[in-house]
């Protein structure tokens, strides 16, 4: 399961769940990501949305386990766009308030979905990494 969404008292968790791999952002994870935003946007009893990652990390960034075809993407909506903006652009559209709530290392995709966020929250255990220049991004 790349995502985890759990409702209780009107407040939507939607948890980044591959443990393992730190919540390396994949195609699954991005198409679980949009879905969940779908249910919360579609439930009247959510007033607000938490993300958080399972484990130690936020989110490692692209899960490159794919090698070369990791950025592999067709279109979305006539547009082409990798996993990560499709994601960013459905959390802007989020009809309820955004908090991301970040409980460890934030890299790549990992920091730019929080940017579409209303509010976030580092934990002490929170890093950021912007690495694209060195991947040739």
């Amino acid at each position: 399961m790349a995502v985890s969404v759990d409702v209780t008292d009107s407040i939507a968790t939607i948890t980044l769940d591959r443990p393992d791999r730190l919540n390396a952002f994949n195609a699954d994870m991005a198409r679980a990501m949009v879905s969940a935003f779908d249910r919360t946007d579609r439930d009247d009893d959510v007033r607000v949305v938490i993300v958080t990652g399972a484990g130690s990390a936020f989110c490692a960034g692209a899960d490159l386990e794919r090698g070369e075809s990791s950025f592999d993407h067709g279109p979305h909506d006539g547009v082409r766009r990798d996993g990560g903006g499709v994601v960013a652009l459905r959390i802007f559209e989020s009809t309820k308030p955004v908090i991301g709530a970040i409980n460890g290392p934030a890299v790549g995709v990992g920091v730019t979905m929080m940017l579409p966020m209303d509010i976030r929250i580092a934990s002490t255990a929170a890093r950021f990494g912007f690495v694209f220049a060195r991947r040739g991004i």
